[in-house]
């Protein structure tokens, strides 16, 4: 039996001799609990805001993206797509051009990105789900070539989709005999049709147009050229399994990304917020501790004859030390571990029910605020109560042995 614990837990849950005493261990407590729920709930906020954005990013942005690492197009011819297309897990595979570009309609005009599409997107349901219509993204048919920008763009250049006559022109840079004396000699300009609108996330609404990938291939003499090669893959492939084959086939030339690397600025930017307000509410769960530190202090004044008594019967130094250190982490991690459940309750039910709203009459992504539990958070704050409340504890015990003569050093 670990009788200093034994004893410490009988100390917590003991009446002491002064009733201050027991209130500031409460308070002690409830401030840890409140430390730490604080910090599930909010880290769990951010999971669910990143794993919404994450969703929404993964509907149009490829599995895997292939580019190259000495230029800025791939040669088609040269690729060896065939084989990337053989490994297992492979479902779709495309080539795609990216390019920056000038959008003009109605009097107006936008500067974005546009991006060439092949028609093999059309038969991918998670693409298919960002059009907003039931067609699904048709890019081309039998006599016409279609533009679908995103909704924030559409609204940029005040283009109804539902319009027939909508139409945009697209300006690309020239890659040869360039010059600045006019727009129309320093770029290459086209007119599609418009044909509905897509809705992913912001950034992406408000800055591309889908094109098919022959027509922009053509308009920047990329024949037979690509930006990049973009790989969807069955729900049941292992992405990091099929990355690691692909890289093995393309070898040094090109650099093989999955959604995150793709989007690797957002997911920093996201990560960075989320531990910012980690350390942020660590800071506040530390002033916390000094409750601990106050009712440790007092306990041990309140527990001198105790502490007389056990060394009569043989304790020696190093067991009362350990005891006061025990009592600490006891009031420190049964405050993380109250505070830990409400907060695992509350988000669980926020999952299930959604009772926390964004509000009434707003257009949002979501009706309910999203949330994930994570146990890996769980375990994080539960480490970082006890490295808190356990340097807190030690610094305390030892301090006052020493002002009471003790030395902490067993005989």
């Amino acid at each position: 039996m670990n009788v200093p614990l034994f004893i410490a837990n009988r100390y917590l849950h003991a009446k002491k001799s002064h009733n201050l005493i027991n209130i500031i261990t409460w308070i002690s407590i409830i401030g840890i609990s409140v430390g730490s729920f604080a910090l599930i709930v909010v880290m769990s906020a951010f999971n669910g805001l990143e794993n919404v954005i994450s969703s929404m990013n993964s509907q149009l942005t490829p599995d895997l993206q292939i580019a190259s690492t000495k230029g800025k197009t791939i040669n088609l011819a040269s690729f060896p797509a065939e084989q990337v297309q053989s490994i297992k897990g492979v479902e779709y595979l495309s080539p795609a051009i990216t390019e920056d570009a000038l959008f003009r309609a109605n009097d107006k005009q936008h500067i974005g990105q546009v991006k060439g599409l092949g028609n093999i997107y059309g038969q991918i349901p998670r693409v298919n789900g960002t059009i907003q219509s039931e067609d699904g993204l048709i890019l081309s048919d039998a006599d016409y070539d279609y533009a679908v920008p995103g909704s924030g763009v559409a609204w940029h250049l005040g283009i109804n989709a539902f319009n027939p006559y909508s139409v945009v022109r697209i300006y690309v840079p020239k890659r040869s005999n360039a010059t600045t004396m006019s727009l129309e000699n320093s770029f290459n300009s086209g007119v599609l049709s418009i044909q509905n609108t897509f809705t992913t996330y912001q950034e992406m609404d408000e800055t591309t147009v889908l094109v098919p990938y022959e027509w922009l291939s053509e308009l920047l003499e990329y024949e037979g050229k690509a930006s990049t090669i973009d790989l969807f893959l069955s729900p049941s492939a292992e992405v990091k399994k099929v990355k690691k084959e692909i890289k093995n086939i393309v070898g040094n030339e090109f650099t093989v990304k999955d959604q995150q690397e793709q989007q690797e600025t957002l997911y920093k930017i996201m990560r960075s917020e989320k531990w910012a307000v980690y350390v942020i509410l660590t800071f506040i769960l530390i002033l916390a501790t000094f409750n601990v530190v106050g009712s440790l202090s007092m306990l041990m004044i309140d527990k001198r004859k105790d502490t007389e008594i056990l060394k009569a019967m043989g304790a020696n130094r190093k067991f009362i030390h350990q005891l006061f250190i025990n009592e600490g982490l006891l009031i420190s991690v049964a405050g993380g571990i109250i505070g830990l459940l409400l907060g695992s309750v509350l988000i669980l039910l926020q999952q299930k029910f959604g009772f926390i709203k964004f509000g009434n009459g707003g257009s949002y992504i979501v009706d309910a605020y999203p949330v994930l539990l994570k146990i890996k958070d769980i375990v994080l704050i539960l480490f970082t109560i006890i490295i808190v409340g356990g340097t807190s504890t030690l610094l305390t015990v030892r301090h006052a042995m020493k002002k009471e003569g003790f030395s902490l050093k067993a005989k």
